[in-house]
């Protein structure tokens, strides 16, 4: 016990033992009295020093109770001197930390010491130059360290200070940050005061409101439009704080990062204090605005109806707006930098998804969207620049993706996944695609376009994730509002190339239907402008950035983006003028951009192209930069597009080009006019200076025959532009501006003289003529618009001299497999601009010398497009063509062995338009063809091909003798044998991809004999000597191309020798004189063939006959021809027609409109009389009520494409006209015969035509108006009725059997409810219906019309029948025209008056686009007359690649062949139950006889 005792009496006095403060100096004095301060700062240093030298718990507490109390004293907290304040702090702190945890201090003192730390230590911190900032740093690190900051929370009533502990420690941190002389002191201050401020945050029970909006403040850093106000009171320290003040920050500012440690270190209180904060601020906006009344509301946007949801001015006022955008551009950056405090805050912000406010769901749906892709307050980076000029192309192998942003600020980061963290609200945030408020789904779409483009803020996405949103964003595209289609566009837009195909393409490329490409590409045909324009740019810059790729061979961008242009431009097919001029910006600003590629080459003065060197403007000596020469980077990539196009697109491709040459000659007339309407001849006589100083309209002579041709010409370019109005203004103010040198700059860009740097030189000075001439006025823009259409269009940039060289290059190297886009663009160019290659064709006929072949030594396969070329340029520019005899023996071994056949034709054009010697060398050229012909020998092709073109040429040359040899060849040795027997059926008729030697020489053969007619001279003898090749063509057609009495020609050669012969017929229908000799019933085969039972021979035959419509090169009868296409069972096939058919009727209804041509005004309506004609001679006719019905379909299918409410009227009237008169095709009728079975098929097609036109005008609540006079119908078609009584009879009886009527209005309902369908599904593409992935339903459309086997008929003539009374619904007079008697009938002021066959040729006033109508003058000017075109076809020998190797090589490969399908094929059983056989598509009608015999 007493050793215990002892033990304890020990334990308690060893602290007496420990050693206390040694300081004894007095350090407060009386009033009066007062210590030096020199004395006092020794004093209050040496004090400092020996405190700071102590430990914690190892020296006498009651040594400081002296001390402890003076240093509290007024005299020293008080003092003036800023270094005794300092060391007094430096103590007090000491103090505190040697009597931790009891502060020998009451409430109050503790108040007076942090009222001078806080208020006179911490801000001078500021200031690193101070010469006590050590003892500031000190007291900083002591507090911070030893934790004595908490004291502060047992201070009564201390949210002040602590708010200006947090107040001042930020406005230091952000102040001192520029003025810092070193990093580590700086960084010392910034840890200390994070750590100090995190001390307190933790240690105190509650924060002050104050003290939390501080530090939300500092995440306001990092905005720029805050940046201004986020540093405090202080405003020297916001004026100095540089580094916040930019957008380019390489760190993070100090203030920032102390809030964000702030924030992470103490997650729980602080998700407690910010979820208050924003609810507070969120309740605050709710209150204040319910508060409001209706008409102080105010809304930041307006969508219409779908934004009524505000309703009784419950919206937000614009001042609480603006606060809630602050508050929720803080939760982004409050995402990015500590996510965790957020817990609570997420929730608020996705109950705001559901607020019956627009607004408030508009910020919620931008803010959680912003938050999900790490974008923080001062937004994203700029997106990636899809420049389609920029040169070298992006490639994907050296496309490094900036992973690191310069700025730290606009950097995407998240620091955990949204979808993970909080999936519940990510949820919530996808379903508001379907929002009904179109201002959130647009801002929906542009959120997740950010998670795309950010992979959610860098945290990534996983694969499902990432493909819905790819399928989102697809749907969106598709949404039923444009403002939401175009904020889907935009999106693709922000992507990168990188991310375009990586990303955007996982789908599918822009050939995959369903693909988010897929829909883009179906953008460029919305209904709406903004939409359309919007992604025909997108799509052009994707695919200009892309261009590297494809011209590497990347097989994964080929497949994903080669077909863009293709999509752009198969737009032309639209015919929407607006669609016209984007695409024309598109084509020459991002497809072909004008600048491609940007580099500088040496500057040549801009004239007409003459001073230039002959291999172009950017020839050698343009070759900079590693001897790259920009025409052949230019020409790759016009020859990379035109490549990947398909066969719609590359029509549309060359017809652009075809448009520039028209319309060039038009813009040629129009600045002559120009110059005409404004100088004064007198005026400039007297001063030739005078000349450009005259503007508006000063004349001496001939003034209202210059302003009517310039009104005509201004008219003709206003019609191909969206506001013709406007246009029309713009160009007659650029007329009255009288700018002589925009007009040279104008006929530079024209100029087929002109290289490519001189086009582009002056469009830029011509536009910024524009532009500073049209400065002052608000109509400049418009000016501006208007002529660069224009001049885009009348500009000769694709076909450019420039280009020629590296074409040719490409041409033969065969380099990046672009030698067949090369050599068909080479034929075009010398087709349509022979001129371009005026400087070349030396060098090609130079090439064409040296690879000329032999017997033993076969010509290059390229050559045969060299020598196109050469023949064309040859045709206009004979003198050009070298006539020495090397290059003359190299034309004739090409005519005599050329391979391919067509390289022989072209030889021989070249060699007769070269030639002077003409007579000798075609008997030459001749005799070697002729002399030993044998079928197989070598070269037997080409002779074949040389006898043909000398036929067409040189017919005169050719002896009697020699050509009757030549039909000889012709006939028996070649179209009369058949070398290798079919074992086939002999009715077997296929299609074959491949062409053997014998079809391809009986093709030759046939063009020989069309050619010898073409080529007649005298017309007296024509109809002799084209009787027996006119037979042996319906031989062909009639027999499906069987001439061979045994029928054992291959299956295969018969089909391509039935399209040849009818592609013959219509060659020879482009003379009129050839045309005479067309009978009706040799006519009629020709529809047949456009209903042939493959295919390829049906599509070829209506291309070439559509082609020659187009221009205009055939009568108005073969217009009958497409109308026979109701039953075509290719859908691409029918729609093509179609599309054709309604554009030919609007091109002639414009006509119509304009008062131009007005012979060719009722085209369209008059057919409609010989289309009856044809269906009553077609062979499967017949008058049954199901066949009747069935040939309702041809009706309806005409008046589908041609009837309107104007013409509907007039086609009525011919279907009347047709029942008074008696068919004349197969011979003149006899006065007073009863009626044939023919006249009684026109019969039943009469009234079954004016049955359906009835019921269509019913159906479409038209007026059928009653037309004065009789009109004239073909009298080589029919025949007037001479007997009155007789005319009356037919006209009295009612010819449809029973059931009819009833059958056509089934068969018309099912139509037009499938063509509602059609066009409803094709306004909801255009206007953007939700695309889904869903199969789409098929319609339940018309069947299909089939051949039935043939039926016998009855010998005893039919009798006419009489419909039973309560069938006759309108027993009107039918020859009247009229059929109701009201109000609505008026008479039409116009009669119609056919004409005869023999004036069906007359040409027809309109432009092959069937939008451009102008006035005579500007379309010959434009076209040619017709005799020029016959001419210029008979001198260049027909070269025209699709009229020639389209025949003798085919066409496309036909559709799956099963099942098969001919386009008269149907099934009927959707409309009458019960069919009867009937007549065989080859079967002729009863009673005729086949002209044809053998040859």
């Amino acid at each position: 016990m007493p050793s215990r005792n002892a033990a304890a009496v020990t334990e308690v006095e060893e602290p007496q033992t420990m050693p206390g403060l040694q300081f004894d100096e007095p350090l407060s004095w009386r009033a009066g009295k007062s210590i030096p301060v020199a004395d006092l700062l020794k004093r209050l240093n040496a004090l400092s020093k020996e405190m700071q030298d102590m430990e914690q718990d190892e020296n006498e507490r009651d040594s400081f109770t002296k001390v402890a109390k003076e240093l509290v004293s007024p005299n020293l907290l008080g003092h003036k001197d800023k270094g005794v304040k300092a060391l007094t702090a430096s103590c007090l702190v000491d103090i505190l930390r040697l009597c931790a945890p009891d502060a020998p201090y009451t409430g109050q003192q503790l108040r007076d010491i942090f009222n001078i730390i806080i208020g006179q230590i911490l801000p001078a911190l500021a200031d690193p130059s101070n010469a006590y900032n050590n003892q500031h740093l000190y007291v900083l690190n002591s507090l911070a360290q030893v934790k004595s900051i908490v004291l502060l929370a047992d201070i009564p009533s201390a949210d002040a200070l602590i708010k200006n502990v947090f107040s001042i420690c930020f406005d230091v941190i952000s102040g001192s940050s520029k003025t810092s002389p070193g990093e580590d002191m700086q960084k010392n201050v910034e840890i200390n005061m994070t750590q100090l401020l995190v001390c307190l945050v933790d240690e105190s029970q509650t924060l002050p409101p104050e003290v939390v909006d501080i530090i939300v403040a500092q995440f306001l850093r990092t905005d720029p439009k805050a940046l201004g106000g986020a540093g405090g009171k202080n405003k020297k320290h916001e004026v100095v704080d540089e580094k916040q003040s930019t957008l380019v920050l390489r760190q993070l500012p100090p203030a920032y990062n102390m809030a964000k440690y702030i924030c992470n270190a103490c997650p729980e209180k602080m998700a407690r204090y910010f979820s208050q904060y924003f609810n507070d601020i969120i309740v605050d906006a709710s209150s204040s605005s319910a508060q409001k009344q209706p008409s102080k509301t105010k809304k930041r946007h307006s969508d219409g109806p779908e934004d009524s949801d505000d309703e009784h001015g419950s919206g937000p006022t614009e001042d609480d707006l603006k606060e809630l955008r602050k508050v929720h551009g803080l939760l982004r950056e409050l995402w990015r930098a500590c996510p965790a405090v957020l817990q609570n805050v997420i929730p608020q912000l996705e109950a705001e998804l559901s607020a019956e406010n627009v607004q408030l769901r508009l910020l919620a749906t931008e803010t959680l969207g912003d938050i999900i892709s790490g974008m923080g307050a001062a937004g994203l980076p700029a997106p990636p620049i899809l420049d389609p000029a920029a040169y070298p192309s992006n490639a994907l192998s050296n496309l490094l993706e900036n992973t690191v942003s310069l700025n730290l600020l606009t950097k995407p980061s998240s620091p955990q996944p949204f979808p993970s963290a909080h999936p519940q609200a990510y949820s919530n945030y996808l379903g508001r695609r379907h929002d009904k408020s179109t201002l959130i789904r647009a801002a929906w779409t542009t959120g997740i376009g950010r998670i795309l483009t950010t992979s959610a803020g860098g945290a990534g996405l996983n694969q499902q994730d990432e493909d819905r949103l790819i399928s989102d964003l697809s749907r969106m595209m598709g949404d039923a509002d444009e403002k939401v289609r175009i904020a889907a566009v935009k999106v693709v837009a922000s992507f990168s190339f990188r991310d375009i195909v990586s990303k955007l393409g996982r789908l599918g490329g822009i050939m995959d239907a369903g693909s988010l490409l897929a829909t883009l590409a179906d953008r460029v045909r919305d209904r709406k402008h903004p939409v359309r324009e919007e992604a025909m740019t997108v799509l052009a810059r994707i695919w200009g950035v892309a261009v590297g790729e494809i011209s590497a061979e990347n097989e994964q961008v080929i497949a994903l983006l080669g077909g863009i242009p293709s999509k752009i431009l198969d737009t032309y097919y639209t015919n929407d003028i607006e669609i016209m001029v984007l695409l024309d910006r598109v084509f020459f600003e991002q497809l072909l951009p004008l600048s491609y590629p940007p580099i500088k080459t040496k500057s040549n003065k801009l004239t007409n192209g003459n001073s230039q060197a002959a291999k172009g403007s950017q020839g050698a000596a343009d070759k900079i930069e590693g001897n790259v020469d920009p025409d052949k980077i230019r020409t790759e990539r016009i020859l990379l597009l035109n490549r990947d196009l398909d066969e719609r697109a590359r029509k549309v491709f060359y017809a652009i080009q075809s448009r520039q040459l028209m319309l060039a000659k038009v813009m040629s007339t129009y600045l002559a006019r120009c110059e005409d309407y404004n100088v004064s001849k007198s005026l400039v006589r007297r001063n030739p200076s005078n000349a450009d100083k005259l503007k508006g309209g000063v004349m001496d002579e001939n003034e209202s025959q210059i302003k009517d041709h310039l009104t005509r010409l201004i008219k003709t370019f206003a019609s191909l532009l969206p506001n013709s109005q406007q246009a029309t203004s713009d160009l007659w103010k650029f007329a009255k501006m009288h700018d002589r040198r925009s007009y040279q700059l104008i006929r530079f860009c024209m100029a087929p003289e002109s290289d490519y740097r001189t086009v582009f030189k002056a469009i830029k000075e011509f536009t910024k003529r524009i532009i500073d001439a049209s400065s002052s006025t608000s109509a400049s823009n418009s000016l501006l618009d208007t002529l660069t259409t224009l001049i885009y269009r009348v500009s000769l940039i694709i076909y450019n001299k420039s280009h020629v060289p590296a074409i040719m290059e490409y041409s033969r190297t065969d380099e990046k497999t672009l030698a067949a886009t090369a050599h068909e663009i080479l034929r075009e160019i010398s087709s349509k601009t022979p001129e371009v290659l005026k400087a070349h064709v030396q060098e090609i006929c130079r090439v064409l010398q040296d690879e000329a072949p032999s017997a033993k030594k076969p010509n290059d396969a390229s050559a045969v497009n060299d020598l196109k070329a050469c023949a064309s340029f040859a045709s206009k520019y004979p003198k050009e063509i070298p006539r020495d005899r090397k290059f003359l023996e190299a034309m004739s071994s090409f005519a005599l062995h050329g391979s391919p056949p067509e390289a022989s034709k072209y030889a021989v054009s070249v060699i007769l338009a070269a030639t002077e010697r003409k007579e000798i060398l075609v008997k030459d050229l001749a005799q070697k063809c002729i002399q030993g012909f044998e079928y197989g020998e070598e070269g037997f092709l080409s002779r074949l091909a040389t006898l043909s073109q000398l036929m067409l040429l040189a017919p005169r040359e050719i002896d009697e003798q020699s050509s009757d040899q030549i039909l000889d060849i012709a006939i028996k040795q070649i179209l009369m044998q058949v070398r290798e027997p079919s074992n086939k059926p002999a009715d077997a008729y296929e299609w074959s991809s491949t062409i053997d030697p014998e079809v391809l020489a009986k093709c030759w053969a046939l063009k020989l004999l069309v050619n010898r007619i073409r080529s007649h001279p005298d017309a007296e003898t024509l109809p002799d000597v084209a009787a027996p090749v006119y037979q042996l063509l319906s031989t062909f057609l009639e027999k499906q191309g069987e001439v061979s009495k045994a029928k054992d020609t291959p299956p295969a050669h018969k089909s391509r020798l039935r399209l040849l012969a009818a592609r013959q017929y219509l060659k020879l229908c482009t003379q009129k004189s050839h045309d005479a000799l067309l009978t009706p019933y040799a006519f009629n085969a020709l529809p047949l063939v456009a209903q042939d039972s493959e295919k390829p021979v049906r599509e070829g035959f209506l291309q070439r006959l559509k082609k020659y419509l187009n221009h205009q090169k055939l009568p108005q009868r073969f217009y009958t021809i497409p109308l026979l296409a109701a039953f075509e069972p290719s859908e691409a096939l029918k729609t093509d027609v179609t599309t054709w058919i309604k554009s030919r009727a609007a091109a002639f209804a414009s006509a119509k409109s304009t008062g131009a041509s007005t012979r060719a005004n009722t085209v369209m309506e008059s057919v409609f009389a010989r289309l009856l004609s044809v269906l009553s001679h077609h062979p499967d006719y017949a008058s049954e009520p199901e066949d009747l019905i069935d040939f309702s379909r041809y009706i309806i299918f005409y008046l589908q494409n041609v009837a309107t409410a104007d013409n509907l009227s007039l086609i009525y009237h011919i279907a009347q006209r047709v029942k008074q008169c008696r068919d004349a095709v197969l011979s003149t009728p006899a006065p007073n015969a009863p009626p044939t079975e023919t006249d009684e098929r026109l019969y039943h097609l009469s009234d079954l035509a004016q049955v359906t036109i009835r019921k269509y005008e019913d159906m479409h609540n038209w007026t059928i108006q009653t037309l004065p006079g009789k009109i004239r119908l073909p009298t080589s078609l029919f025949s007037e009725i001479q007997s009155h009584s007789e005319a009356q009879w037919i006209a009295e009886h009612y010819y449809l059997p029973e059931g009819v009527e009833a059958g056509v209005e089934n068969v018309l309902k099912i139509t037009m409810k499938t063509a509602r369908l059609a066009q409803h599904g094709k306004k909801r593409k255009s206007e953007g219906g939700d695309v889904d992935n869903r199969e789409s339903k098929k319609s339940k459309g018309l069947p299909v019309r089939k051949a039935t086997k043939p039926k016998q008929k009855k010998t005893t003539p039919k009798k006419v029948q009489t419909p039973k009374t309560k069938k006759v619904k309108e027993p009107e007079d039918q020859g009247s025209g009229e059929r109701r008697r009201s109000g609505r009938v008026k008479e039409v002021e116009k009669i119609y008056a056919e004409r005869d066959s023999e004036e069906d040729d007359e040409e027809m006033e309109f432009l092959d686009s069937g939008r451009l109508e102008t006035e005579k003058e500007a379309e010959v000017e434009m076209n040619g007359s017709d005799a020029d075109r016959n001419e210029e076809e008979d001198v260049q020998g027909d070269v025209e690649q699709e009229e020639e190797e389209a025949e003798v090589a085919g066409v496309a490969e036909p559709e799956e062949p099963t099942p098969k399908m001919t386009p008269r094929s149907r099934n009927k059983s959707a409309i009458i139950p019960k069919a009867k056989p009937k007549a065989s598509p080859r079967t002729k009608p009863k009673g005729t006889r086949s002209k044809a015999v053998a040859v």
